[in-house]
């Protein structure tokens, strides 16, 4: 099965690399434009297979796409790539629009073209996979409801109604064209090789330099949290085994405000790498002005793909959340040249 990933150097995207290269029976193409957050040493592991392949490609490169489809004789397209910073749309809406709607519009273009020329069977198997976010939902109040794959959309930011408008298209292409679509909506994710302008890579990053770690209003802002590993395993499960036409929320089942998920860093870091004047390093943490139209509460509803294609997460989030800890006090090779080089630390992530 050769898999068209876009946007697989980014944090999602490389963790499904990751993920499918390591099956035997996927071969994966790997079609990313190398914007700030993309980073092919995410990759590194996995670069030399024989079965994984880079083209470095814009989505709204029509015909680059539509060449690369004919060229690697694709059989299903996971759509990862896409801008992805609440900040950021604020400070800069005209990118999200580019990336996430024209974007996804010209990759449906192409896709739509190529799968059209398909013989049968190879027509019918075909599947264009849109991974999106829970952020199209709006948001929650703080102490009932949860999201369900018929909530309606109700975005907040510019970065969320993107996506929301992305989410439409794919529909229309399934209901216009026929294309055999799939969709999913994932809860904030966490892990390895996350950029460190996030929430949880900047807290522990933040703390390792005994810089503060700023967060938004009161911190009570709640969010589902997912390992990013869970995650690319249903993704996996999705695009196999999920019914053309439908979505699928995906979600950790893990509700916890902004303010203990950073008290449970700091936790973890007091016992694996304390702080050499013997504070704890939840004396870092500082509350800074809310930033406009954030949402209070998120929460997933993963029910429908637990019971039609029997994924459930591994890891619960106090594990994942160890392992991840450990693994940006391990592997600083990774993250320093992105805090020296491309990004002074001093944005705050997108979850606070």
């Amino acid at each position: 099965m050769n898999i068209l990933i876009t946007g697989g150097a980014g944090f999602i995207g490389s963790a499904v690399c990751r993920h499918l290269v390591m099956n035997s029976q996927y071969n994966v193409i790997n079609f990313d434009k190398l914007t700030y957050a993309a980073n092919l040493n995410s990759l590194s592991g996995i670069k030399c297979g024989s079965n994984y392949h880079f083209i470095h490609g814009d989505i709204c490169d029509h015909e680059l796409a539509l060449q690369t489809l004919r060229t690697h004789q694709v059989d299903a397209i996971m759509h990862l790539a896409a801008e992805s910073h609440v900040d950021r749309s604020i400070d800069g809406p005209e990118a999200f629009i580019e990336s996430n709607i024209v974007g996804t519009f010209r990759l449906l273009k192409a896709a739509l073209s190529y799968w059209q020329e398909l013989p049968e069977p190879r027509k019918s198997n075909f599947r264009f996979h849109h991974i999106s976010t829970d952020e199209v939902f709006g948001d929650l109040p703080f102490d009932s409801g949860i999201f369900t794959e018929e909530t309606p959309y109700k975005p907040s930011s510019p970065y969320s109604a993107s996506k929301a408008a992305s989410d439409h298209l794919v529909r229309a292409w399934k209901e216009t064209y026929g294309l055999p679509v799939v969709l999913s909506n994932c809860s904030n994710n966490y892990g390895p090789y996350h950029f460190p302008e996030k929430l949880i890579p900047l807290m522990i990053l933040n703390a390792l330099e005994e810089k503060p770690l700023p967060i938004y209003g009161t911190g009570n802002n709640v969010r589902d949290w997912l390992y990013v590993e869970d995650h690319a395993r249903a993704l996996e499960a999705v695009l196999t085994r999920g019914r053309i036409g439908e979505s699928y929320n995906i979600g950790g089942g893990s509700e916890h405000t902004n303010l203990s998920v950073v008290e449970t860093i700091c936790a973890i870091l007091d016992i694996k790498r304390p702080r050499d004047n013997g504070l704890r390093y939840a004396d870092l943490i500082t509350f800074v002005t809310d930033r406009p139209g954030h949402d209070r509460r998120y929460a997933i509803n993963a029910s429908k793909i637990e019971k039609e294609l029997g994924w459930t997460p591994l890891e619960t989030f106090e594990s994942g959340l160890e392992r991840t800890v450990q693994w940006y006090l391990d592997n600083n090779w990774w993250w320093q040249s992105i805090r020296d080089e491309r990004y002074a630390g001093d944005r705050l992530g997108s979850a606070v």
